[in-house]
């Protein structure tokens, strides 16, 4: 069985912990629901014609995880019965329990999700690319959510200029989840680089059209087409306007990079504090 703790002080953010087994937890942070502008303007540095055009979303409440999967998490969850697929207990390059799990495709993580879900009677999933912004940006409308520029004593990244931001280390690997102790103000941590994160949506070449509700843009198609699916974020080896809270990626979900993990999201309820 799965123990979860709530925390309710007012000071911190309000989170859940999952019991993945031999110590191994996950941190589900509590995320209020809300509105806000998706996408990019035309005067951010960096921007590309994806991120437009900008549009409001409203957002229900929803759990994400503090950090990306770390490899413990994904070796416990791994180790759980097959739902669809095969897991490996051990693909990232990186190796460390506290790192990221990367050189996941994203049905691996759909794997990952469905095997979480058994096992705490929760339903786990992958974010919608609504859910993912709405939650890296925390209320903000910089180009990060820790202000106009990034610099690399805030994340994990190539280590180039943005702005009026200064050049820093390239580090050429992941680090341990919350190297940094910098969280946003929903008390998420390392949404910018590190690792590129997946979505659920389909991909689309702009906003034209897209839901406005934060639920996943899933065109109708055949089952395991293969369709161009989104990643989020940045990566360790990104060039800092790929780290913005903006920036969509797209690829085939089958490909695994080193570059390449997620975070996952649950339905939850703020008003009664429980999962």
């Amino acid at each position: 069985m799965t123990k979860v703790v709530i925390n309710r002080s007012r000071q911190t953010a309000q989170y859940f912990i999952e019991e993945l087994g031999n110590g191994v937890e996950l941190e589900i942070v509590l995320i209020p629901g809300g509105s806000f502008l998706m996408g990019s303007s035309e005067e951010e540095l960096g921007r590309l014609s994806s991120e437009s055009p900008q549009h409001s979303v409203s957002v229900k409440p929803f759990g994400m995880g503090k950090y990306p999967v770390t490899q413990a998490q994904w070796r416990a969850v791994a180790s759980l019965t097959q739902v669809n697929r095969e897991l490996k207990p051990s693909p990232s390059y990186f190796k460390g329990d506290n790192r990221p799990v990367e050189q996941v495709s994203w049905y691996d993580c759909i794997e990952f999700c469905d095997r979480l879900s058994n096992y705490t009677k929760r339903t786990y999933r992958l974010p919608s690319e609504a859910e993912w912004e709405y939650a890296c940006r925390a209320g903000t409308t910089d180009p990060f959510h820790f202000g106009e520029t990034i610099s690399a004593d805030l994340a994990n990244y190539i280590g180039g200029s943005y702005g009026r931001g200064k050049k820093g280390v390239y580090r050429k690997e992941t680090t341990p989840v919350g190297s940094f102790g910098v969280a946003n103000a929903f008390g998420l941590y390392d949404m910018h680089g590190q690792v590129w994160e997946w979505c659920a949506d389909h991909w689309h070449e702009n906003y034209e059209g897209a839901p406005t509700n934060g639920e996943a843009w899933i065109s109708p198609i055949e089952k395991n087409d293969n369709q161009i699916r989104v990643l989020r974020g940045g990566s360790w080896c990104d060039v800092p306007g790929y780290c913005r809270s903006a920036c969509r990626y797209d690829i085939n979900p089958v490909n695994v990079f080193d570059s390449f993990g997620f975070r996952v999201v649950c339905g939850v309820s703020l008003r009664t504090n429980s999962p």
